[in-house]
């Protein structure tokens, strides 16, 4: 259940179950997120409405999210879905997202390693089972989509890959095009040899979602 910090304006909400700890909010707005304190760590009313969005939107887990209490519109979905391959990392997911059994959401940061305990999302294990995968892979040749937002569908298939439907870019962690595409199915036991794609390696492996 994600923990709710109510401001005059604006009510943050961190939940603790998605964060990769990609340090974005305590380096963006330290004045509001401030790490290593006893007691509640986030202080909405110390920064703008304009400065707590900005840093929500950044988080890219989807970890931090936030409602306005000034009448203000709510995070409306991207004008453009990507997925980006983040170096030796999981998949952070960028579009009007529907994860299979899971409310709609604009970010998450899903496994791409095979180890984390909170499948399909990433849960920071990739970095203790010391996964190495490139974020930096070859441009493949795509026709540039028609539409480029919409609904985004990813379904993590039991021992299996995540598979994706909809209008989507991937990119690598350095906003560079891999690819352009409307289907397909990513890896997420870590032992493809085609990553971020699966191979059906898992099955080899003995993947389970477990």
């Amino acid at each position: 259940m994600p923990e709710a910090y109510k401001g005059e304006k604006i009510t943050i909400k961190f939940d603790d179950a998605k964060c990769i700890h990609s340090r974005n909010c305590v380096l963006g707005l330290p004045k509001v997120f401030q790490a290593n304190v006893e007691g509640p760590w986030i202080e909405p009313d110390n920064g703008t409405v304009e400065e707590l969005i900005a840093v929500a939107r950044s988080c890219p887990s989807g970890a931090i999210t936030y409602e306005r209490r000034d009448g203000g519109d709510a995070e409306r979905v991207p004008d453009v879905n990507v997925i980006r391959v983040l170096e030796n990392g999981p998949l952070a997911i960028n579009a009007d997202l529907h994860i299979e059994g899971e409310a709609p959401r604009t970010r998450a940061t899903l496994c791409r390693c095979g180890d984390s305990k909170n499948k399909p999302y990433c849960d920071g294990t990739h970095k203790k089972a010391g996964f190495a995968a490139t974020g930096e892979l070859p441009t493949e040749e795509a026709e540039p989509l028609g539409v480029r937002n919409g609904k985004l569908e990813i379904t993590p298939f039991p021992n299996g890959p995540l598979g994706f439907a909809g209008n989507v870019e991937i990119i690598a962690g350095t906003g560079r095009i891999l690819n352009r595409t409307t289907k397909g199915a990513l890896c997420r036991c870590g032992a493809s040899k085609n990553k971020p794609y699966c191979d059906g390696s898992h099955k080899a492996a003995g993947f389970t979602t477990d």
